[in-house]
């Protein structure tokens, strides 16, 4: 009689130590997304940047995952060649686009070299400044999506019948954190070295070499990752008969309810992420306040779902009620948003509107990513994840450009804050269809992930 082998992933405290490995590399990610979100004033002021510009910047975070297909390219990769390769690979990505865009935003970047000049001689309403540090976040922007995607099928692996919801909560709370620590760093490293000239340079460094310190973890999760393979001893003539195919692509694109969960995605994150972007600036304005304040008000934004979203995983493994999750969301979502456009802002309500939003980001991103593994199979999870990531990204590179055009054409920001919530309001249409169809077909999205 044999006895059955104890994996590496059994042991909670082996389990929980690759997950903060992984998630290390997400908090520096994350540090990097926004380390200018509280700057945009001092890129106008020091840079020369509209808020046109500064949009279509943010924007270019997310142009070769949508135009060139990157992402679906990045699952493709993810499922063929697994999580150990493509997780290395999106951190040496990031770590060369991030490289790429301190260079642009600093002194060393100056219009006597060539590349300046070169940048300078087309589209010169867009400075050249711009333009290279928009390439170097599109390089970014592939390797900070692909780290998504592999982080998502890492923990699917790891946590598969255990505290999977618990688990990806935790993951988002720690890479929230690295936007609470960016938007209350950041403005404090722009005056570090010089109070009287503040400077974008010094954020963007400190954020880089975090990226470094990222890939390093990530790598040392690999060798758990692999003692884990190697206890498994799947065979091979098995693992091949489940592989990935591409033509299981078109699985995806033609399941109803995976691009109902799609469109929820891309309309609930294009009023998250793009709002991030300005709110530092809408704070600003509205309250009329310098910017380190509105900075530090807005970064208890992600600390309200960062507390939050273990929990609601914790709930979501037990209890399961992951479509009525994602309903509730976008309405604490919609609430927000049009506080923010219609209600004269002080600090009291400020607090209390980016509380609920805080809420609601911890409630819909907790039901959303664990609910994916109940509607695809494994052996194109990868794939899945990276398409969802895609038909987002159309809209995280629209809605910046998009919010910055009316912000110049309006000159105030309650426009923009009608546009996201009614992003909202689409968002909860498609969760209470997603609902509807959960309830015909069984996918068990309101049920515990616990068996």
């Amino acid at each position: 009689m044999t006895k059955t082998q104890k994996l590496l992933n059994d042991n909670g405290v082996a389990r929980w130590s690759a997950l903060v490995l992984i998630a290390l590399m997400m908090f520096f990610a994350y540090m990097f997304v926004d380390v200018l979100s509280p700057l945009s004033t001092l890129l106008e002021t020091s840079r020369g940047w509209s808020a046109e510009t500064y949009g279509t910047f943010c924007s270019s975070e997310y142009f070769l995952n949508v135009f060139a297909f990157f992402l679906i390219f990045a699952g493709i990769i993810l499922d063929k060649m697994g999580i150990r390769f493509t997780g290395i690979l999106s951190g040496a990505v990031m770590v060369i686009g991030a490289s790429i865009k301190l260079y642009a935003i600093s002194e060393w970047f100056t219009p006597e070299s060539g590349l300046y000049q070169f940048l300078n001689s087309f589209w010169t309403s867009f400075p050249a400044t711009a333009k290279l540090a928009s390439v170097g976040f599109m390089i970014f922007g592939c390797g900070v999506e692909m780290a998504g995607v592999t982080v998502s099928k890492a923990i699917a692996k790891w946590f598969k019948g255990k505290e999977m919801a618990l688990a990806m909560g935790l993951e988002m709370a720690i890479a929230r954190l690295g936007v609470f620590a960016v938007f209350r760093l950041s403005p404090y490293l722009s005056t570090w070295a010089n109070e009287a000239m503040p400077t974008v340079v010094t954020p963007v460094l400190f954020c880089t070499i975090l990226l470094v310190i990222g890939l390093l973890t990530y790598t040392v999760f690999t060798f758990m990752d692999k003692k884990l393979d190697a206890q498994a001893g799947v065979n091979a003539s098995e693992e091949a008969e489940e592989q990935f195919k591409v033509s299981d692509i078109g699985i995806l694109f033609t399941s109803k309810t995976f691009l109902i969960v799609s469109g929820l995605c891309v309309l609930y994150y294009s009023a998250i992420f793009p709002f991030q972007k300005f709110a530092t600036g809408m704070l600003e304005a509205n309250l009329n306040m310098p910017t380190e304040q509105a900075a530090g008000l807005f970064s208890w934004f992600p600390i309200g779902a960062m507390v939050l979203t273990p929990f609601l995983g914790a709930f979501l493994d037990k209890k399961g009620k992951g479509a009525s999750m994602l309903i509730l969301g976008s309405i604490l979502m919609i609430t927000c948003h049009l506080v923010f456009a219609l209600v004269p802002l002080t600090k009291p309500i400020a607090y209390a509107a980016i509380i609920l939003l805080g809420i609601s980001f911890s409630l819909v991103p907790a039901a959303l990513w664990p609910s994916v593994p109940k509607l695809v199979e494994e052996r194109y999870l990868g794939s899945a994840y990276s398409v969802i990531f895609w038909i987002q990204n159309i809209g995280l590179m629209a809605f910046p450009i998009i919010i910055g055009w009316s912000l110049d054409k309006t000159g105030g920001y309650t426009v923009p804050m009608l546009i996201f919530s009614s992003l909202g309001v689409f968002a909860l249409i498609l969760g209470l269809w997603l609902k509807v169809e959960d309830k015909k077909k069984g996918y068990g999205l309101e049920l515990p992930n616990i068996k």
